[in-house]
């Protein structure tokens, strides 16, 4: 018998993100999740593999609080990125894309083209641990190095980087909330 103060098993579960709250995030999330997944591959198909593997993952899973299921789908996004890129067969011949071409150009386009530049661990480190704020120790370890090689990564990019980037507002919690994507 449980005490009333204390809440039943069920009530646990309830607190649960279902099927259909995972397809609300990706659907009023989509853009800045893509550009996420973007901005680590440097390229579109690439980008668009990890963002559907992530979608699936976030599909089938059963054990994500409602109030985590957002960053529980950016970071398998994440992981996703890094096993397309790192773990993929032909990783040392990157084809990376422009994030958009002709006319259609739009504000923050150089700066996103900038990070794609970036050689792939300073790119992942950048992209994790300034736009997403991961710590040293979450991106060693979902990168496998040490958290000096992060540090120094980190460096080399801010140095390579034409000085500031604006896919970094102030006060905002995630840079994707601030970059809006082509039409």
């Amino acid at each position: 018998m449980a005490r009333p103060e204390e809440p039943e098993i069920e009530d646990f579960r309830v607190a649960y993100a279902s099927r259909a709250e995972f397809c609300n995030v990706l659907e009023q999330e989509m853009k800045p999740l893509y550009l996420l997944s973007f901005l680590l591959t440097a390229n579109h198909h690439k980008a668009e593999q990890g963002f559907a593997a992530a979608a699936d993952q976030a599909l089938k899973e059963r054990v994500v609080f409602k109030e985590f299921a957002r960053s529980w789908i950016r970071r398998c996004l994440i992981k996703n990125a890094i096993a397309l890129v790192f773990r993929g067969s032909a990783f040392s011949k990157e084809k990376r894309d422009f994030w958009s071409v002709g006319p259609h150009k739009a504000g923050g386009d150089d700066e996103i083209d900038a990070v794609t530049q970036l050689p792939q661990l300073e790119r992942f480190v950048f992209v994790m641990s300034i736009l997403e704020r991961y710590s040293d120790w979450e991106c060693s370890v979902l990168l496998g190095c040490g958290v000096k090689n992060v540090v120094k990564a980190r460096i080399r990019a801010l140095r390579r980087l034409p000085g500031p980037i604006m896919l970094i507002p102030r006060g905002e919690p995630r840079a994707s909330r601030f970059v809006e994507t082509p039409a």
